[in-house]
């Protein structure tokens, strides 16, 4: 299984082929299929993103009680997650410190 250098921007929810796309705080060599994983989080977390914009115009859902909420934050761990397994090792001491990974 060959693998695929690329460049993780958690900050923009996107993934570069090239280092000079666009700015991008991780860099991660994986199989050719994670390419589609994390386009999937992304893709399912800007639409998490879009109900909770909805939602907020609802004051009487606190925010603490949004399953949506949850959602994203599962899948900002999964991206982590993803990013930790396949970075180098100051990035991954990086994640490790981060609260979602604790």
């Amino acid at each position: 299984m060959s693998k695929h250098k690329m460049y993780v921007s958690v900050v923009n929810q996107k993934v570069y082929s090239r280092p000079e796309d666009s700015l991008w705080e991780y860099e991660v060599e994986v199989p050719q299929e994670y390419v589609k994983i994390f386009n999937g989080l992304f893709k399912q977390t800007e639409e998490l993103e879009w109900r909770n914009f909805l939602r907020a115009h609802l004051p009487f859902i606190p925010y603490h009680n949004d399953r949506d909420n949850h959602e994203i934050d599962l899948r900002t761990q999964k991206v982590y997650a993803l990013i930790h397994e396949f970075t180098d090792t100051e990035s991954k001491r990086f994640i490790e410190e981060l609260p979602y990974f604790r």
